[in-house]
C-alpha cells in the first residue's frame, strides 16, 4: 500500500451573505437574488424555474422542536487484525418512520437513515464490504479520503444490484469529519435524497491530547432537507437541473429536532448532506427570553468554530454566523454553561424562510461536571506554497444543451482535463460564470484557499477543504498538493443535480 504525505470557514458567499431578517412567503414579495441563491432557483441565465419544483407538496405537518434528535449509531467491525479494521454493510430499502404516524421508503446503509458512524484512528486500515440488495446500481464514495483511485467510488464504478465491493481506506491523514455517500453516474442526486449518507471521523494523538468534548458531547449533526408527500414518501423531482431544495429540514434524519443538553461544552461536528440547499448558521435564544432570563448576553451567541473539512483549524475562531455550502462540513464548540437551566437556544438557517428558518433547538436541562477545556491553538496548519503552475476552471451552464459545464465541456469519462504531476502543488482559479452558488469539490486532495476576488480568505476558512463554495460570479483561487498516488480522480460541482447533469471533470496524477 503506497504511502502519501499527510495531506491537510468561512466566508458569505456574495448574495448570499447579509443582515438577518424574517423572510416572507415566496408569493408575497419580489424574489431577490439573495432568495434565488436561498431557494437554489436561479440558472446560469438568471431565469427561474417553477417555484413547484422548489416547494412540492408539503406533506409535513408536524410542529418543530417536537421530536428528540437521534444520534446516529457507530458501527462495529466484523473482525479485526493488527492493522485493518473489517466492516460489512447491507445496502437495502427499509421503511421508517421519520414523520409522526407515518412510513417512509428510504435506500439505507444497514437500512439506517443515516447511515451508520465509521470510527477509525489515523494510519489504521479500514476494509469495508459494501453489498448492494438495492434493485438500481450504486457506489460509495468517501468524501474526503486519502484514498487509492480504484477506491475512491468514481461515478461509473458501479456496484450492480446483488453483488459486492470491498473498499480500502488507508486512513493516512489528520483528524477529520468525512462522510460517505453513493456516486453512481447521473443517479447521485436521486440515490443521496434516499438516504445513501453516513458520517466517516478519523481522530488521532495531536486532537485527544487537546482535551476537547468527547463521548456523548462530541454530537454528528447531518443537516438535510426533504420534500415529502402526503402520505409521508419522499418527493423527488428528478427533472429538476438547478437543483433541489425541500420545504422540511432534517437533522440527522429528524425533521426540526430537539436536543436536551447539559450546562457545558459540546463538540457538533455538522455536515451540510443536501442535495443542493446552501445554509448559514446561527444560535438564537430570542429577544423575550433574553430581556427577561439573559440581559447579559446578545441575542446572536457567537458560535466557536473549531475545525473544517478537512480537521481542526489552527486557532478557534468566534463567529456570528458560518454559511455552510453543499457536502462542507464545519465543526464548533458550544458552551451552554453560559445559559441557566430552561433555556431554549435555536440553531436557525439564515438564508431560509419559513419552516427552513430554524433547523433544531436546544433545550438547557442537566447539569454534570465540565471535563473538556477549549485550547487556544488547535493544531498546525501549514501553509501550501510552491506552485509549478496554475489553471483556470470555469464553471458555467451550456445553454444550448441545457447542462452544467467545466471549461465549456460535459463530463466525458474518456477525456483527461488536467494531469498533475505526482509531488507537484499547483493553484487553481475556480471561475463560476453563472448566477447560482456552485460547491466546488475536488477528489484525492485537501486544498487551502488562497483568496476570493483577491481577498484573503476569513478566519473561519484557512483549514484544510475538500469543498469550497463559488458564489455567483466570484474567482476563488485554491492550492493544492497532489501526492501519494497516481490515477484518475474527480473534480465537480456537489449541487447534486448539477452533478448528475454533467457538470464533472478528471484529472489524473502522473508519474
Amino acid at each position: 500500500m503506497e504511502t502519501g504525505t499527510v495531506m491537510q470557514y468561512h466566508h458569505s458567499w456574495g448574495a448570499a451573505s447579509g443582515a438577518a431578517r424574517m423572510e416572507a412567503p415566496v408569493n408575497r414579495r419580489k424574489i431577490t437574488r439573495r432568495d434565488a441563491l436561498a431557494l437554489g432557483i436561479v440558472g446560469a441565465a438568471g431565469l427561474f424555474v417553477p417555484v413547484r419544483h422548489v416547494l412540492g407538496i408539503d406533506g409535513n405537518t408536524t410542529a418543530p422542536f417536537q421530536i428528540p434528535l437521534r444520534i446516529p449509531p457507530v458501527l462495529q467491525p466484523t473482525r479485526v487484525d493488527a492493522t485493518t479494521d473489517y466492516y460489512e454493510v447491507d445496502i437495502k430499502p427499509a421503511r421508517v418512520e421519520i414523520l409522526p404516524g407515518k412510513q417512509t421508503t428510504i435506500w439505507g446503509y444497514n437500512g439506517l437513515f443515516p447511515g451508520p458512524t465509521l470510527k477509525t484512528r489515523s494510519g489504521r486500515n479500514v476494509v469495508v464490504r459494501q453489498v448492494n440488495n438495492l434493485a438500481v446500481e450504486i457506489n460509495v464514495h468517501l468524501h474526503g479520503g486519502f484514498v487509492a483511485p480504484e477506491h475512491d467510488g468514481g461515478p461509473n464504478e458501479v456496484i450492480a444490484p446483488g453483488s459486492y465491493r470491498d473498499y480500502v481506506y488507508p486512513n493516512r491523514q489528520i483528524a477529520s469529519t468525512l462522510w460517505y455517500h453513493d456516486h453512481a453516474m447521473h443517479q447521485t442526486a436521486r440515490n443521496v435524497y434516499m438516504g445513501l449518507g453516513g458520517f466517516y471521523i478519523i481522530e488521532d494523538d495531536v486532537e485527544k491530547q487537546l482535551n476537547l468534548p468527547r463521548g456523548e458531547y462530541d454530537v454528528p449533526l447531518m443537516i438535510q432537507d426533504r420534500i415529502f408527500n402526503a402520505d409521508g414518501s419522499f418527493s423527488f423531482p428528478a427533472h429538476n437541473h438547478d437543483g433541489v431544495n425541500g420545504d422540511t429540514i432534517l437533522v440527522n434524519g429528524t425533521p426540526q429536532p430537539v436536543f436536551k443538553v447539559a450546562r457545558r461544552k459540546y463538540r457538533f461536528r455538522i455536515l451540510n448532506a443536501s442535495n443542493s440547499r446552501h445554509y448559514e448558521l446561527a444560535l438564537n435564544i430570542g429577544s423575550d427570553w433574553r430581556r427577561r432570563r439573559l440581559p447579559f448576553l446578545s441575542a446572536r451567541p457567537p458560535l466557536i468554530q473549531i475545525g473544517s473539512d478537512g480537521g481542526l483549524l489552527q486557532v478557534p475562531v468566534a463567529r456570528s454566523t458560518i454559511p455552510i455550502g453543499v457536502a462542507e462540513r464545519v465543526e464548533i464548540i458550544v458552551d451552554f454553561a453560559q445559559f441557566p437551566f430552561g433555556s431554549q437556544i435555536i440553531l436557525e438557517n439564515k438564508l431560509g424562510r419559513g419552516k427552513t428558518a430554524e433547523i433544531m433547538r436546544f433545550d438547557v436541562a442537566q447539569a454534570v461536571s465540565e471535563d473538556s477545556s477549549l485550547p487556544s491553538t488547535l493544531r498546525t496548519v501549514p501553509a501550501l506554497s510552491g506552485a509549478s503552475i496554475t489553471r483556470d476552471i470555469e464553471l458555467s451552464m451550456n445553454l444550448e444543451r441545457g447542462e452544467w459545464v467545466i471549461n465549456g465541456k460535459s463530463f466525458d469519462p474518456q477525456r483527461v482535463d488536467a494531469q498533475p504531476k505526482l509531488g507537484s502543488t499547483e493553484v487553481w482559479r475556480i471561475i463560476n460564470r453563472s448566477n447560482v452558488a456552485h460547491p466546488f469539490h475536488m477528489h484525492l486532495v485537501m486544498f487551502q484557499i488562497l483568496d476570493r476576488n483577491g481577498v484573503r480568505p476569513s478566519a473561519g476558512e484557512t483549514g484544510w477543504k475538500d469543498t469550497v463554495t463559488v458564489g455567483p460570479s466570484e474567482t476563488v483561487r485554491i492550492i493544492a498538493k497532489f501526492d501519494g498516488y497516481t490515477g484518475k480522480y474527480m473534480f465537480h460541482c456537489h449541487n447534486l443535480q448539477h452533478e448528475d447533469h454533467m457538470m464533472m471533470a478528471q484529472f489524473e496524477v502522473v508519474p
